[in-house]
């Protein structure tokens, strides 16, 4: 063995050793939860005590697609009245952080012109999955979200670890402030609210990612809403806190389960983990659907991507973090280009039309912390008064040539 080798060996050896030694005085401050997580094969069979329908793997059709009876118009008509005979707009919200804003604004603008419609379904994703349920709901909570969006700073959102306990636990801020934030907002009169849209059978679908099993799981808040289980209101809360928890910023979220009888927990975080912007699985028929349900005219889908489209120069310093940060948000940008192509490909298939709206590449303000209300005020502005005079919806991804 080369001294320099043996040198190296025994210089790693003393720093690991040092981590151990760290680890053990500090792992009474963390706060990693006890778990009982289920194994490989139980996972296939978990479900939500009370609620077996409240959730599906986000990236394969569920049995009811692959199974579709036919059923009459009578019954269709009869259990779903919003969505049997009628004309379908769909909304998807993308992640993005403060970026939401956007969203936010867009929408408000949107019922200012008097064009919104009444969405049939609305799917979310982390920010997107906060603002769904009232995009949902419609413009009678558009203050509401206003609100939140123009009227909170990072400090509403998480506090930070002292980094020795953040890297002995399971992140590295606390986000209890969120919780409290989707708490207060999210009451039990807008769970109520939830399960009467639900109850005529428009859809609301957000998105979080399975940890334990690396999948993106859809949850419907509706079903849940509607289910008349006691802890109905308390899991919604979970499933909104979960899918806006970045992984390694906020703690992931354990969810209880149930298989075979014996209880469960399951470790779910941000659903950008898996996908930033999403419809609804492309393993399903969506054109039998909509024949099923008898819609009248060319569905609609409006994706809101609360970012830009092109990348952002900005010189990076040659430090660990910088870097890591760096490289992770070109990830994450790169990704939810790739989701946009991915639905714009199943709309195509499926006889959909495609609206994209994102934030125009000349919008190039820096938040100074990373919910920075001027910054989100300003893009709420933005998405405001671009939808108030009608907004430009672009019909395919850039760099598609729309016939």
């Amino acid at each position: 063995m080369s001294p320099r080798l043996s040198l190296f060996r025994r210089a790693n050896s003393g720093v690991l050793s040092a981590l151990f030694i760290l680890n053990l005085l500090l792992v009474g401050c963390g706060t990693v939860p006890p778990r009982t997580p289920l194994t490989e094969e139980l996972s296939q069979k978990a479900a939500i005590p009370g609620i077996p329908k409240a959730r599906i793997w986000g990236d394969e059709a569920p049995d009811w697609a692959i199974n579709m009876e036919p059923s009459s118009p009578e019954e269709l008509n009869k259990k779903v009245p919003a969505l049997y005979g009628t004309r379908h707009d769909y909304l998807a919200l993308s992640g993005g952080g403060a970026k939401g804003a956007f969203a936010v604004g867009l929408l408000l603008g949107w019922s200012e012109s008097g064009t919104r419609p009444e969405f049939e379904m609305v799917t979310g994703v982390s920010t997107g999955a906060l603002i769904a349920p009232f995009a949902f709901l419609g413009p009678e909570y558009d203050a509401t979200l206003k609100e939140i969006y123009t009227g909170i700073s990072t400090k509403d959102i998480f506090t930070e670890r002292n980094i020795l306990i953040g890297l002995t636990s399971d992140a590295m801020t606390d986000s209890t402030p969120l919780l409290k934030l989707i708490q207060n907002y999210v009451t039990p009169q807008v769970m109520n609210n939830l399960a009467t849209e639900f109850r005529k059978g428009r859809q609301l679908n957000v998105a979080t990612t399975n940890l334990d099993a690396g999948r993106p799981v859809i949850w419907n808040l509706g079903e849940i809403a509607a289910s008349g289980e006691p802890r109905a209101l308390e899991l919604i809360h979970k499933i909104l806190l979960a899918s806006a928890s970045i992984p390694v910023a906020f703690p992931p979220v354990l969810i209880e389960v149930e298989a075979e009888g014996r209880q469960f927990d399951e470790l779910h975080i941000d659903g950008g983990g898996a996908s930033q912007v999403y419809l609804y699985p492309l393993g399903i028929d969506w054109r039998r659907v909509t024949q099923a349900l008898n819609v009248q005219g060319t569905p609609n889908v409006y994706l809101i991507r609360n970012d830009h489209l092109d990348p952002e120069f900005e010189p990076v310093e040659p430090k660990v973090v910088s870097i890591a940060s760096r490289s992770l948000g070109s990830l994450i940008r790169s990704q939810g280009i790739g989701d946009m192509y991915r639905v714009y490909l199943g709309t195509q298939r499926d006889g959909i039309n495609y609206h994209l709206a994102y934030i125009p590449n000349d919008f190039r303000e820096i938040p100074k912390e990373p919910f920075d209300r001027e910054y989100m005020i300003k893009l709420f502005n933005l998405g405001y008064n671009l939808a108030k005079k009608g907004y430009e919806w672009k019909t395919a991804p850039p760099g598609v040539q729309v016939k």
